[in-house]
């Protein structure tokens, strides 16, 4: 009988085992597809893609919400690699025909089914709309460099934001959030007009909608920024928001400092 247990408890990690193997293997696939655009896959090497979604311990099975996805960057790699056995929702404005940017993601999943004929579309408009998935029914929601955007709408009302995604995940499931560092000597105005946030203050205030923060990585770091630019992280690559002027400078810097938080739903 214990040679039985023994060898059924190989047989399982064994099994483990090969099915991470499996899910390293298809997320690299998925990173090297040649369905997404050189320019970016260009900017592997400062987002971290593998390493960052390694870390969030994001599997093909999973169903997956991504938070204002944008041009879909983030899409191009987490549609395939959840495509066969996992779901991938898509929540944002862009498949509001009336809102900036129109239906530009949309357009983009028609254009290439074999990608992304599988993925969700829904609706994540904070303040005021969350018709992201039901409640209890998602693995993991990923937000990359959004946070920042969301707390010009007020203290309460970005607390209220991580409630409504605390809602949709399933007890333990993990909220994945990166976003611009701002140094803690440095003052962060209610705004956050810089695009640079506070890791201290987003931990507290995300633990305060029902999370508990994890781990934490410095996958993303970049030692470089000192965050204090002209025009906010924005005059940084990839936007360079003042074109010519010191050019080089800000291209040796290179991308932002980020905070890389992993959270749990208690």
């Amino acid at each position: 009988m214990k040679r039985l247990i023994l060898a059924a408890m190989l047989a399982t990690g064994l099994a483990g085992a090969a099915g991470t193997a499996l899910a390293d293997d298809a997320l690299k696939a998925a990173i090297a597809g040649e369905h997404r655009s050189a320019a970016n896959k260009a900017r592997d090497a400062a987002r971290h893609p593998y390493e960052t979604l390694t870390f969030f311990g994001i599997k093909p099975n999973m169903t997956v919400v991504e938070l204002a996805p944008g041009g879909g960057w983030y899409t191009e790699i987490l549609a395939p690699y959840l495509r066969q056995n996992g779901k991938l929702i898509a929540a944002g404005q862009a498949f509001v025909p009336e809102k900036r940017g129109g239906m530009a993601l949309k357009q983009k999943f028609e254009a290439t089914p074999a990608v992304y004929d599988k993925v969700v579309p829904a609706v994540f408009e904070p303040p005021a709309t969350y018709q992201i998935a039901a409640p209890n029914s998602v693995d993991m929601v990923l937000t990359f460099r959004n946070l920042h955007n969301w707390v010009g709408n007020g203290e309460e009302a970005l607390k209220n934001t991580f409630k409504e995604i605390h809602k949709v995940l399933k007890p333990g499931g993990v909220l994945g959030v990166v976003d611009h560092r701002l140094p803690a000597s440095m003052t962060q105005d209610a705004k956050a007009s810089s695009g640079y946030v506070h890791e201290a203050w987003v931990i507290k205030t995300i633990e305060g909608a029902g999370f508990k923060l994890a781990a934490k990585s410095e996958i993303n770091a970049n030692p470089k920024d000192t965050a204090n630019h002209e025009k906010g992280v924005w005059t940084l690559p990839p936007v360079l928001s003042n074109k010519d002027k010191d050019r080089e400078k800000y291209m040796a810097i290179g991308e932002s400092d980020r905070m890389t938080l992993k959270f749990v739903k208690q």
